[in-house]
């Protein structure tokens, strides 16, 4: 193809992705149709499960799988019931979890597919905080701050490069372990503790649960083995004022919920 036409090609390429695009809270273009998070989104998930080693995920099939998966699915459905959601029914909304008892973390890629570290798990003490974390990441799934996230750390030729069906096994092996890692904004990182406390408004867990985890964490002195994304950017001080303040104004309630005796089976399911 001729240089004049490779140039014509690749701006009519981007002119398409910035008509569906959108400006995030901090001001930052997402230039990934959510077409494209979809499918983006299911090739990582296809290349997690492919490698047990870096994601050892516990199997579905089991009872005591079974019905920690069920747990959290339940969570899920209950934060898409909120009517927050604006990809509730787009996005694929799966949850797995990663047995990795060292790991204080969870991450939802684009098209909503999310995992979570036994690590996590054991250390929250209340329902409520794990589903103010879970809240907090479909937030960065559905705000799509993911593909923005993944626009900078990679570039645009790179998301040109998915887009037209280039993408390489190694940059998805990438893409995935950049994922459990991801850097966010600041704005991203508010805009997904809003929306955890928007989600769960109304579910029975407590609206502010998030803060919970935070909390945790001012408590512990910040433990290391939180990744520094989670606990410091921003602080997990303001953190916890901003998601309380939040709570005040939507008016919702920051009692936590009765259910700790399922979160306990939950644990016990897991053998945490």
């Amino acid at each position: 193809m001729p240089m004049k036409n490779n140039f014509i090609f690749l701006a009519a390429t981007l002119s398409v992705l910035s008509f569906n695009s959108c400006r995030d809270k901090d001001g930052s273009i997402n230039i990934f149709p959510v077409s494209k998070d979809i499918e983006l989104g299911a090739q990582v998930s296809a290349q997690i499960e492919s490698d047990p080693a870096t994601y050892p995920l516990i199997p579905l099939t089991g009872d005591n799988n079974a019905r920690a998966h069920a747990y959290l699915n339940a969570i899920v459905d209950k934060i898409k019931a909120s009517g927050k959601l604006d990809y509730k029914d787009e996005f694929a909304w799966k949850v797995r979890i990663i047995r990795d008892d060292n790991t204080l973390n969870a991450f939802c890629t684009p098209g909503g597919y999310i995992y979570v570290y036994t690590g996590l798990i054991k250390y929250l003490d209340k329902a409520d905080h794990l589903a103010g974390v879970m809240g907090h990441e479909m937030g960065h799934a559905d705000h799509r701050h993911s593909t923005d996230a993944m626009t900078r750390d990679f570039g645009v030729q790179t998301l040109l490069d998915i887009v037209l069906g280039k993408s390489s096994q190694g940059t998805l092996v990438q893409m995935a372990a950049n994922l459990a890692s991801l850097k966010y904004s600041r704005g991203n990182e508010s805009e997904a503790d809003d929306s955890s406390v928007d989600y769960l408004g109304g579910t029975g867990y407590a609206c502010s649960g998030a803060a919970g985890f935070f909390e945790k964490l001012i408590a512990d002195g910040q433990n290391p083995q939180v990744p520094q994304f989670l606990s410091t950017h921003p602080n997990p001080d303001n953190r916890v004022a901003a998601i309380h303040a939040k709570a005040t104004a939507n008016g919702c309630s920051e009692t936590y919920s009765s259910g700790e005796s399922d979160f306990a089976q939950f644990k016990r399911d897991l053998n945490l």
